[in-house]
């Protein structure tokens, strides 16, 4: 069903988690040492390199590609102009080039970047095989895109409310996107937050080199003309139905990772290198004391 699945939804979905989608979100479920695991297979460190973040969001992982190429040769293209406006705010990231614009129809010629690089955005894609023709097009001969999606949740409850939620792939789908793309020597590598540990494969990293001597793919699609048209009542109830109903399929997941990181955090993490260590935010903290006196003002009301 996948109710932000879609361009016009997740605009709106953000417009909202774009407010704490750096201080809650993140910690959990994209962090720093999955971040740093992902971009290893990226071939960032090639010198003179230029890189195009697609779905670059608040620029988290932007800000882990600026650790090997300078802010001047990196591009961040999003849809959301509120998630990209906190991007534009941090300081590692002033350099950057900003663009909005749609990850399926990039508004650039072929072969303009060395690299690319997309992180948590094809859940959000309504054609995710048309976003990676993209990125082979717009990637030079001899280069490499890498993709970083999440994977089926392995918990039937979990699997209903992702496909409620957004779009998350089974895994042969990732390959098959980029084989039939065009892509070759593809090397993949699978990342999860600690507190997700033990619980099957959650995310994958997969990148993917553009041969030499590569055409560009096929030709590029126009994008579908927009419905300048104001909405009737009856679209506009169902637009917002669809961006309630998935966000509310969305953030179930939240307390689930809450309470993984505290339970955690109890155990104690004495077993991971310090720089993999991951402990609840003041955000977080905030955020299981509400949900805790939520759950406790239900039960009152139940037993009164």
């Amino acid at each position: 069903m996948q109710l932000v699945q879609h361009k016009k939804e997740a605009y709106w979905f953000y417009r909202f988690l774009s407010i704490f989608y750096d201080k809650l979100v993140n910690p959990l479920f994209w962090t720093v040492p999955m971040r740093r695991q992902s971009l290893a297979i990226g071939k960032l460190d090639e010198p003179g390199i230029t890189v195009i973040d697609v779905g670059s969001g608040t620029g988290f992982t932007t800000e882990g590609i600026v650790e090997h190429v300078p802010p001047q040769r990196v591009t961040c293209l999003d849809q959301s102009p509120h998630q990209m406006a906190h991007a534009k705010a941090k300081p590692a990231l002033q350099g950057c080039t900003f663009l909005l614009g749609d990850a399926e129809h990039l508004p650039f010629p072929d072969h303009s970047f060395d690299r690319y690089v997309s992180a948590g955005s094809i859940e959000y894609w309504p054609d995710p095989a048309q976003g990676i023709r993209e990125a082979f097009r717009v990637v030079k001969p001899g280069g490499w895109a890498l993709m970083i999606g999440p994977l089926e949740p392995v918990h039937p409850a979990g699997r209903i409310l992702a496909r409620l939620w957004m779009l998350f792939p089974p895994e042969a789908d990732y390959w098959k996107w980029f084989r039939e793309a065009g892509f070759t020597d593809l090397e993949a590598c699978y990342v999860k937050p600690n507190w997700a540990k033990g619980k099957g494969r959650y995310g994958i990293a997969l990148a993917g080199r553009k041969p030499e001597g590569a055409t560009a793919a096929a030709p590029k699609p126009q994008p579908k003309a927009e419905n300048t048209e104001k909405p009737g009542l009856l679209r506009s109830f169902l637009l917002g139905a669809r961006v309630i109903l998935g966000s509310l399929a969305g953030f179930f997941f939240i307390p689930a990772a809450l309470i993984g990181q505290l339970r955690l955090s109890i155990s104690g993490q004495g077993h991971l290198p310090p720089e993999e260590r991951e402990h609840l935010n003041t955000y977080q903290k905030r955020a299981l004391l509400f949900i805790a006196g939520a759950v406790a003002l239900a039960v009152f009301l139940l037993i009164r």
